[in-house]
């Protein structure tokens, strides 16, 4: 399938990190331009996994600050494996699959009692 390397716009996404003398984050802001925020916001936590093109592998950055506590952390990977099951299944049309990520989910949010 040809690639469309057409730039029509350019979208930036900002993090900032503030981190204290043992280098641990205490301070999570961030800024996207097509937010339809403006400024930055306060965050807890960040998961990032970007493909690396020329490697063929993951980077991954998992932040987070000491005010997150364990029960949103728990809310916070069960809303990421759910939402991951969604952005399997739109890029790759498994319908299969996905759905099996949706169930390990939802056991996960209901074993550590995110949802019931």
């Amino acid at each position: 399938m040809a690639e469309n390397t057409t730039v029509l716009k350019q979208s930036d996404i900002r993090i900032s990190v503030s981190l204290n003398e043992e280098k641990h984050p205490v301070k999570i802001n961030w800024q996207a331009d097509d937010s339809g925020v403006e400024g930055m916001r306060d965050a807890k936590a960040f998961m990032i996994a970007l493909w690396d093109k020329s490697e063929k592998s993951t980077m991954r950055i998992d932040l987070w600050t000491e005010e997150m506590t364990v029960e949103e952390m728990q809310l916070f990977f069960y809303e990421t494996l759910a939402s991951m099951a969604d952005t399997y299944e739109r890029s790759t049309s498994d319908k299969e699959i996905a759905k099996e990520m949706r169930d390990f989910a939802r056991e996960y949010g209901k074993k550590v009692k995110v949802i019931s």
